[in-house]
């Protein structure tokens, strides 16, 4: 019935001579433009045979993306001691060349020093002397084995600030927790534990995830923590033909609209100074010498405030142990740290609880001897807020 009643309507409308509108044009997604690092671990924590099939894994990566300078460049550094850069970004341009220069990387050995190869990977993903390209997303791809010899936690989160998206390939027993935090959000989407032996099984999803994580997209949001977002958008202008009006107000008080002007080659815009747990109406309107664009609007909203423990409760105290809980508990804590040591200035020691959990029971104390207990929360987002106090432990029985 639907065919005939088209047949029809085609039948009247030539007969009234009517012109038939032309199909219109086939509609595409945008192709992917970045640059796309990726940091593999080649320290002695990781054997030969598990480097060489990580290299494998990562060149049928890039052997089967569009490279090219106006779609996506990559390059490659290396963990150990002292990171190496093996080629950069605008070196190879094709995806066969890009291939050949990952399987000839020879492994550094040494520790695993992953965030002095952060911070040099935020040098090669920022500045054009490595082929890194200004307005063009920027993608890191982490292979590891889930540990580092340094401080990683806070290097990775000053890229994610920037706008990097991080996927995290673990193809070992690395801490869930760790490498959640790390990656890009949400962690279901960026993080991999895999068998080194089956890599190969995640090459066309991971391939697809990072091309879409290269698409022009309309404007978002990213990083959004309990008093700050930074917002992102396609390069819809350029220096010399407009510029943007970026307006964000709580969608409970639009009287107290903010906003920026931004020059016509900005695509992000960190903004802080929010108040916690609240929904945000973000506007973007470009104004363009050339054309009409139209406004973008986002609805936003920022975390839970992140707060420390503000009460720890001591109890069941016994001559080699006590009890310790704490409140409040946020939704947003990833874990909680609690490091405690007999004073004055005795060896401390650390126990991890889950962010489900309040409470935990220290023993092995020494008996009748003063403790400082500290509980840390530790958030998504790195930070730590901390309440200490002090515990006492009974007198020994005779």
């Amino acid at each position: 019935m639907i065919v005939w009643a088209a047949l029809g309507l085609l039948c009247l409308q030539l007969a009234l001579g009517q012109s038939i509108p032309e199909p219109g044009p086939a509609t595409h997604p945008p192709a992917a433009q970045g640059d796309l690092l990726f940091l593999l671990d080649s320290s002695a924590s990781v054997s030969y045979y598990e480097f060489s099939r990580v290299k494998e894994f990562v060149g049928q990566l890039v052997q089967s993306l569009p490279l090219g300078s106006g779609a996506v460049q990559t390059s490659m550094v290396l963990v150990g001691s002292k990171p190496s850069v093996e080629f950069p970004f605008d070196q190879h341009r094709s995806g066969a060349a890009a291939q050949e220069a990952v399987r000839a990387a020879k492994q550094l050995m040494g520790d695993t020093n992953t965030g002095l190869a952060l911070d040099l990977a935020k040098e090669q993903l920022l500045t054009s002397k490595a082929g890194a390209r200004p307005g063009v997303r920027k993608v890191l791809v982490w292979v590891t084995d889930g540990g580092s010899s340094d401080e990683a936690q806070v290097p990775m989160q000053a890229l994610k600030d920037m706008g990097v998206t991080v996927f995290i390939v673990s193809t070992g027993r690395g801490n869930f927790l760790d490498l959640s935090a790390a990656a890009s959000q949400p962690p279901e989407k960026h993080l991999r534990f895999v068998d080194v032996d089956d890599l190969q099984i995640i090459v066309p999803e991971l391939r697809g995830s990072i091309l879409e994580a290269m698409r022009p997209q309309e404007l978002h949001a990213a990083e959004v923590t309990s008093h700050s977002f930074r917002l992102v958008w396609p390069p819809l202008l350029s220096g010399d033909s407009g510029y943007y009006l970026l307006e964000v107000a709580p969608s409970a008080d639009p009287g107290a609209k903010q906003s920026r002007h931004l020059l016509g080659n900005e695509t992000s815009w960190f903004w802080d100074g929010l108040e916690p747990s609240t929904t945000y109406k973000v506007v973007l309107v470009p104004e363009s010498n050339l054309h009409y664009l139209a406004p973008q609007t986002i609805q936003v909203t920022t975390l839970e405030e992140e707060i420390s423990p503000s009460r720890i409760l001591i109890s069941h105290s016994k001559p080699r142990s006590f009890h310790v809980s704490w409140a409040p508990t946020p939704a947003s804590v990833l874990r909680y740290e609690v490091l405690y040591g007999p004073l004055p200035g005795g060896e401390a020691r650390l126990v991890e609880v889950p962010a489900t959990e309040n409470s935990t029971t220290l023993d092995n104390l020494s008996p009748n001897t003063t403790y400082l207990v500290t509980v840390a929360a530790i958030y998504s987002s790195g930070r730590e807020k901390a309440l200490s106090a002090k515990a006492c432990t009974q007198e020994g029985l005779c």
